[in-house]
This record gives structure tokens, sequence and C-alpha cells, in this order.
């Protein structure tokens, strides 16, 4: 009986390839140009090898490579890419992949690759074999491979995988991730000013602020663990840029289309705060709370605002660095935790929570039922002052603070020496 194959590419031209060079040497190919409907597949078929391009536009090829390891791990899994580098070839070995072949190939590369994959996947069944006859034996249980990525893999894995997905990524589906993103940083604003608005009477300011980021570390939670596309969190593909996987043009357009979009998620979820009328709260000492946090954000000197988006950047980024050495959603958790609820604490000013709390104030300024902070001018608080006293500064802080003392700091440490390396033996 022939050997059955699965080709999930988004090129017709590779699957026409690889079904005339496969079936030639006796394989029943299946192919398709869709993740999804290949991920479906091989949950209703046995495969005994799978072939699976590196960027499609529904998933990247990763996903799909964790996916095939959970519902067809017999399967020898060959990842395929027109974006060859040895970092990324590490990674998908790391996740299960047998062997990698980088575009464009010829026949005898392909089929001595698969051969080669096949024949590692049968030497390494052998050994998994053998060692749990030898477990059995001994009646001793190894403890799960629970270990989290070293600095130096995250670096790789930002500059070479994540940052190259996000620019490879369709538009719409960024745009949408990205309203999600400010709608997620706003639920952790809305929930830290509603747990400690009349807090600081009673337990004193330190415990307030205490509280406050806590709660608010809800927000990069939903960001990392539920997926959106956060700006604060993409200024880490600058390590991407120093690395040449993509160019500075294409960068700055992903950072523009996801800080629109976190804008606009940051704003619908103010609008929902105060049509909901929640703010009326302890008398109306939520909305009050929420308007003067508005207007001390508003009040601050440019270069405080800016100081102070370096701080929170430099630990948000620092936050998603953590959460991606993590195997485990509770790992994230804590690895996102302590660095969110230490900014907030300080006092930092991160740009896409400002997207929330100021226009809060904003729609509360004149309403009768919120009691105004003494000496309140009302004029004091306006987009103008939204944009310019703080979300301007913020913007440029947070990109100082995520893209040079996280991304470019890291590339420094553990990518550019290789560079280096790669130089001088060329």
């Amino acid at each position: 009986m022939a050997e059955k194959m699965l080709v999930i590419d988004d090129e017709v031209i590779v699957l026409d390839s690889c079904r005339k060079v496969f079936s030639s040497d006796g394989y029943d190919v299946t192919v398709t140009t869709s993740p999804r409907e290949g991920l479906e597949l091989a949950k209703d078929s046995r495969f005994d090898v799978i072939l699976c391009d590196w960027m499609m536009p529904e998933f990247s090829g990763m996903d799909v490579l964790e996916e095939l390891e959970r519902i067809s791990p017999e399967s020898t899994v060959v990842m395929i890419s027109g974006y060859p580098h040895v970092g990324r070839a590490t990674e998908a070995l790391k996740r299960g992949a047998m062997d990698y072949v980088a575009k464009p190939f010829t026949p005898e590369e392909i089929l001595e690759t698969v051969r080669r994959a096949t024949q590692r996947k049968v030497t390494e069944e052998k050994k998994t074999i053998n060692r749990f006859e030898k477990i059995a034996k001994s009646w001793q249980f190894p403890v799960p491979d629970m270990e989290d990525r070293t600095p130096k893999t995250i670096a790789e894995t930002v500059a070479t995988t994540v940052g190259v997905g996000k620019v490879t990524s369709p538009w719409f589906s960024v745009f949408v991730l990205g309203i999600l993103a400010g709608a997620y940083i706003g639920f952790g604003g809305l929930l830290a000013t509603s747990v400690t608005f009349d807090l600081a009477s009673k337990a004193g300011i330190g415990i307030q602020k205490l509280v406050a980021g806590s709660a608010f570390s809800l927000g990069l939670m939903l960001v990392v663990i539920a997926g959106a596309e956060l700006f604060t969190g993409n200024n880490l593909m600058i390590s991407s840029v120093l690395s040449r996987e993509i160019g500075v043009q294409v960068m700055l357009q992903r950072w523009g289309l996801v800080f629109l979009a976190n804008f606009i998620g940051s704003v619908l979820l103010a609008l929902i705060f105060y049509f909901s009328g929640l703010w009326k709260t302890g008398n109306g000492e939520l909305g009050a709370s929420a308007l003067a946090i508005a207007l001390n954000k508003v009040r601050l000197g440019f270069g405080e605002a800016l100081v102070r988006g370096i701080g929170c950047n430099w630990l948000v980024c620092l936050a998603v660095w953590m959460a991606l050495a993590s195997r485990q959603t509770i790992s994230k958790i804590f690895a996102i935790f302590f660095p969110i609820m230490g900014f907030v604490a300080i006092g930092f000013e991160h740009c896409i929570a400002n997207m929330y709390f100021i226009p809060v104030g904003i729609f509360l300024k004149d309403w009768a039922g919120v009691p105004a902070p003494a000496g309140f001018d009302p004029a004091a608080l306006n987009w103008g002052s939204f944009l310019w006293n703080n979300l301007f500064p913020v913007t440029i802080g947070n990109i100082l603070g995520g893209g040079v003392f996280v991304g470019m700091s890291y590339w420094g440490a553990y990518l550019r020496p290789l560079n280096e390396g790669k130089g001088k033996s060329a």
C-alpha cells in the first residue's frame, strides 16, 4: 500500500511540483492551499509524511506544526520556507519537525529531505520505545520536559519568527487583533480604577497603587494569552529590522496600523464604560476618580511624560519577553503579572492605556453627576491636551523603552556577535 503524503502550501506551483515529484516516487499525495483544511485532513486521516509551508495567510507554519504534534504525532513533518534562517530551522526542529527545506528546491533536494526526515522519525521512535522499555523495567517515570526558553533563544525567536510573522500576517487580521488589544488594555484600566477609586483613604496610596497595578495586569494577560496585537509589544520588532529579517518601512507601516487599531479599541471601551453608567458607582466617586486620573495625565510636562513612557515599556516588553520564555499558561501569567504590576504601581505611562484613561475623562468632564476634582478646569482636559501633552511624548518614550532598552539590547547581547562572526568567516 502506497505511503500517504499531505502537502500544505499557499503557492499552487509548489503543490503541483510536490504532487508530481512524490507521486512518481510512489506516494499517495493530497494537497491543499489552506492550513485550516490541512489540519482537518490530518485529523480525519493518517498521513505518513506532511510537508508544511512556514508562512501562510491563515496561520503561521509554527501554529500548524504545534497542532499537528497534537492531532497527528505519528506523521513525519517537514517544514518548507522561502525565508531560510538557521534560527527558524532550529525552532521548527524543537517543536517537532523532522527536517527543513528552503524554497526554491529541486526534486532531488525535496526527495532527499523527506527520506532523511522519515529515517530520523523511525530512529526517534525506536529510541522512545527503548526508553519506555527501560522505564517499565525500573518503574521509574520521567519528568516531562517543561524547561523554559533561554534568553538567547527568546532573542532569536523575536528577531526571526515573531517579527517576521507580524509583518506577513494579513492586514485585516492585524487590524482586528489591534482593536481587541486596545479594548483588553482598557479592561485592565477599568478594573484597576474600579477596585481602587476609594482605597487610598482607607489603606494608603502605596496599597492603592499596588492593587491598581495587580488589577491592571489583566490587560496584558488578555493580549498575550487570548491573542491580540499591541503597539507597545510590537516595538520589539526593531530586533527583526536589525537582523535584516524585515525592513524599516514595513515595520513602521505595521506600527501605524496597530496604533490606530489600539486607539479604536481603547476609545470603544471608554464609550462602553461611559454609556453603561458604571461611573455612578459610589455616588459618582468612580467617575470622579477616572476624571482625576485623566486630568493628572494631561498635566504632565513633556519631559516627564516621555521618561515615564520609557520606564513603562521597558517593563511591558520585559513582560512580553518573559511570557515568550514560558511554556505553560500559568507561567505566562506570572511572567506578565510582576512587570505590569510594577510599572503601574511606580507610576509610569503607557500610551495605549492612556487611550482609554484620558478619553474617559473627556467624556465625563461635563457630566453633572461626576464630582469634579478640586481646582478642576474643564478647558484643561480636551483632545488637544490629550494628544500633545500625553499621547505624543508617552508614545515616543514607549518606543525608546521597548525598542531600545529591550529589543536592541538583547539583539546586541545575543544576535549581533553572531552576525559579526559570520561576516569575519566570510
